[in-house]
């Protein structure tokens, strides 16, 4: 049986850090993704409040860390992925930190 699903549109940015994601978030992420392209609610999904209607985040724990997906519902008929990142901790962000030697 063939699902009816929206394509999923990327900001160029937001899909290179995406890829950035360990392998686990990315499959998991893609997953929660094509839930969303399907027409259905994913349970990593909320609403953000000051926005505006229709834009979303998927929210996951991942091995101790947290990743974002920021997207938007209402640009046609595509899901458009505007942001991709990792939550940083208090302490600092894991995210592409860069040592001087």
């Amino acid at each position: 049986m063939l699902r009816n699903s929206r394509p999923i549109s990327w900001i160029r940015g937001a899909r290179k850090d995406f890829e950035d994601f360990p392998q686990g978030a990315q499959i998991e992420m893609a997953r929660a993704l094509t839930v969303l392209a399907e027409g259905r609610l994913p349970d990593i999904a909320k609403h953000l409040t000051g926005l505006g209607a229709g834009v979303m985040e998927l929210a996951l724990r991942h091995r101790g860390d947290a990743y974002r997906i920021v997207y938007a519902l209402q640009i046609d008929d595509d899901i458009w992925v505007v942001h991709a990142f990792q939550k940083s901790r208090n302490r600092g962000s894991r995210r592409r930190s860069k040592t001087s030697t």
